[in-house]
């Protein structure tokens, strides 16, 4: 689970901005919000976030998305850029270099991942352990004379010479040591507990624009628990859909376009190789379902998946998204969790996480305000978030609990909305 993400000289944020899963003494939904990693330590499920349009909200998922792409990204060319992107409203911090410091948990076990880099090269890596209330280095990977130079802790990390100088050979100046190390078969179980974490817990990040329903459809087609678990969410969503049915049809390309796929990188060599032979595309088809009551009595009809309405499509594939972030314990990020759907399966949907009881994560950001008025029955306090951009373009994170006499407030929802807590649009009237 994650404990922390600090941020600095990225996208919108410029000075350093830390976001924290850490509960307060609250008690509310403790059993199913709240997850005790070790003694002392109660993390959060849940984030909101809220804020004005450019106001940075995106760019916090972003940052999560970045490392998980960055970590495991295997360049082959030292000219590939980090794709890193810096501040750049300012004279100055284009030039320097982004940083980032995760903290999170395996199982019980804290880790603290650090990561210093530009458009071009990584001047620091390392990643520490906790075994008492002080990291211990695991490795650390420093750039020296244009070279990537990294030292293993020997009173923790065995690894022999040989191993030593594969995976520094591997690890190219715009490379992450977790690309690198993948490539160098070997067994490093000090370091590879985090890192198969790293790359397996957090999940694609999920915007507006996300086509939500092709992955639920493709899971659909081979898992039949996933296909009951959205058959149950339909009949509490009452959605009048009694059944799905899915298969895989075959779709012959035309040659032009064959040609253009075949050219691209997108999809592997043997990927290619099918295609070339078979010259189709399998795809899914999904057929829903719909009991009806009438003058008749009760009926079915059949109806396909494109006659959904856009909600309906959306959240089946937010919810097969959910299926397996239960199943991995997974984190995940979602960009305008309102985007297509009605106010109650918004909280319907937060609802669905939430009461699983579970060590998955989720940050999701909204503008839909009136989910304010849920916290004591859905949401707790500490689970609120605001990014506010301020006028030399920055942007500042802060959380609902940092402001005093939350308890007085009649709504915190007409306290946001009356500017208490900032994160507003700037509107001229």
């Amino acid at each position: 689970m994650i404990q922390e993400i600090k941020i600095q000289n990225f996208l919108s944020f410029k000075d350093e901005a830390t976001f924290s899963f850490e509960a307060t003494k609250d008690s509310f939904a403790e059993e199913y919000q709240v997850v005790e990693v070790e003694k002392g330590v109660r993390l959060l499920r849940l984030a909101v976030v809220y804020g004005a349009n450019a106001s940075g909200k995106s760019n916090l998922l972003s940052a999560f998305a970045f490392l998980h792409s960055f970590l495991f990204k295997k360049n082959s060319d030292l000219d590939e850029p980090t794709m890193v992107t810096p501040f750049m409203l300012d004279v100055d911090t284009p030039d320097q270099a982004s940083r980032f410091e995760l903290v999170f948990y395996v199982g019980s076990v804290k880790y603290w991942y650090q990561l210093v880099l530009d458009s071009k090269q990584i001047y620091l890596e390392k990643l520490s352990v906790y075994h008492t209330i002080r990291p211990t280095m695991l490795f650390c990977r420093e750039l020296e004379n244009n070279q990537s130079v990294i030292t293993f802790n020997p009173n923790v990390v065995m690894v022999s010479q040989v191993i030593k100088e594969k995976i520094s050979a591997e690890c190219l100046i715009n490379m992450s040591f977790f690309a690198a190390r993948d490539k160098v078969n070997v067994s490093i179980p000090e370091i590879d507990e985090a890192k198969e974490w790293l790359k397996n817990q957090i999940m694609q990040m999920i915007g507006p624009g996300t086509r939500m329903f092709t992955y639920a459809e493709n899971k659909i087609a081979s898992d039949d628990k996933l296909k009951a678990y959205l058959l149950s969410v339909a009949n509490n969503a009452d959605f009048n859909i009694s059944d799905i049915s899915t298969q895989m049809i075959k779709e012959n390309i035309p040659q032009d376009l064959l040609k253009v796929i075949l050219e691209s990188d997108t999809i592997s060599e043997q990927d290619k190789d099918r295609l070339r032979k078979e010259h189709s595309l399998s795809k899914p088809k999904t057929d829903f379902i719909h009991s009806v009551n009438n003058e008749r009595g009760r009926e079915q009809y059949s109806m396909t998946s494109e006659s959904q309405s856009r909600g309906t499509r959306r959240i089946f594939g937010l919810e097969a998204v959910l299926y397996e972030v239960f199943s991995r314990n997974g984190f995940l990020t979602i960009d305008e969790i309102e985007t297509s759907l009605h106010p109650d399966l918004v909280e319907f949907f937060i609802a669905s996480f939430l009461k699983q009881k579970s060590r998955s994560q989720m940050i999701v950001t909204t503008h839909y305000d009136p989910l304010l008025e849920t916290i004591g029955d859905l949401l707790r306090k500490d689970s609120v978030w605001f990014t506010e951009k301020k006028e030399s373009g920055h942007t500042e994170l802060y959380s609902l609990v940092e402001f005093s006499g939350l308890n007085r407030l009649s709504s915190i929802r007409k306290a946001y909305r009356n500017g208490n807590f900032g994160a507003l649009p700037k509107v001229k009237e």
